[in-house]
């Protein structure tokens, strides 16, 4: 078995300032570095780098940036025979800025993650009865995730969604199809339609996602800790203190976590501390898929936190 992540890659171009600029401002950066990236491709190589096998199914572009994130998955140990490249389009690019202190600022122009369309769903159709869980976020068309969170359900696999990038207007129906939605405080107001900023209001907007039809909501705080609500529990899991670097991948890490731990058999309480726990080291270091922890520097993290990764 195995998990399949049915999303974007792109190309990270990232610039570091001392802070973020206002609108209409220039201001001086210090560095610049070009990564692999795009949310479902950092998805996959945070699973594969925690040695659970993983699919990617996705879109480049017939460019040299689509043979660099071809390349770059499978030296993770990424499956990409299912990855597409399509000759009509540029593959995705992402344009970052990272301050000092972490945050971040992301435009993302799609490219070939724009074209995720009907074949790609048909392809994930014939991968789906090999797989477990499948993990999507937004940065391919809504209609594309829609019709994989249907495929999967078809299929009896438990569907991960991180709505990311934030979207208040999700349709009705993707929601009884997922089973854990991971939305940030700002993925989650966008969703609720109210500030999402603390664990009260970060319980009261997982209920509302419950209410809408989604079996598990996981509401990140990033610092302040994750909130997590099912129609048995809803309980708090501080987060690990690290010194934050850059937050680029972190959810895509705690994504990652996750659903690893999940596969691997843990429960869902300690699947989030396995999602914290990446998240926070992926926050350690800059960039995408470079900050995303291998498996003996997760084990070992957990360890020296004794936190146990086996199953109880």
């Amino acid at each position: 078995m195995s998990i399949i992540v049915f999303g974007s890659i792109n190309i990270d171009l990232v610039a570091t300032t001392p802070r973020l600029p206002i609108a209409g401002e220039t201001i001086l950066g210090k560095d610049f570095f070009k990564i692999p990236g795009g949310k479902g491709a950092n998805q996959a190589v945070a699973l594969a780098k925690l040695e659970i096998p993983t699919h990617m199914m996705g879109r480049v572009g017939a460019d040299s940036f689509g043979v660099e994130l071809v390349e770059n998955l499978q030296l993770a140990g990424v499956q990409t025979e299912n990855i597409f490249i399509d000759e009509t389009v540029n593959s995705g690019v992402a344009i970052i800025i990272v301050d000092n202190t972490g945050e971040n600022q992301i435009v993302v122009i799609p490219g070939a993650n724009g074209r995720v369309n009907q074949e790609d769903i048909e392809r994930l159709s014939d991968l789906l009865p090999t797989a477990s869980l499948l993990l999507l976020q937004l940065e391919i068309p809504i209609n594309a995730v829609l019709a994989a969170a249907k495929a999967a359900k078809e299929a009896n696999i438990q569907v991960i969604l991180d709505p990311a990038p934030a979207k208040g207007n999700l349709p009705d129906e993707l929601y009884p199809l997922v089973d854990i939605i991971t939305p940030n405080e700002v993925e989650a107001a966008q969703l609720v339609g109210f500030p999402v900023d603390n664990q009260e209001s970060a319980i009261k907007a997982a209920k509302v996602l419950l209410q809408r039809g989604v079996k598990c909501a996981i509401v990140k705080l990033g610092a302040k800790g994750v909130v997590c609500a099912t129609a048995e529990e809803t309980f708090f899991v501080p987060a690990f203190p690290v010194h934050a670097v850059d937050t680029v991948a972190a959810g895509d890490a705690f994504n990652g976590g996750l659903a690893a731990a999940l596969f691997t058999g843990l429960s869902l309480h300690q699947a989030i501390i396995w999602g914290s726990a990446a998240g926070a080291l992926a926050a350690t270091k800059l960039g995408a898929q470079t900050s995303l922890p291998d498996k003996l520097t997760f084990d070992y993290f957990l360890e020296e936190r004794g936190v146990g990764s086996e199953p109880v």
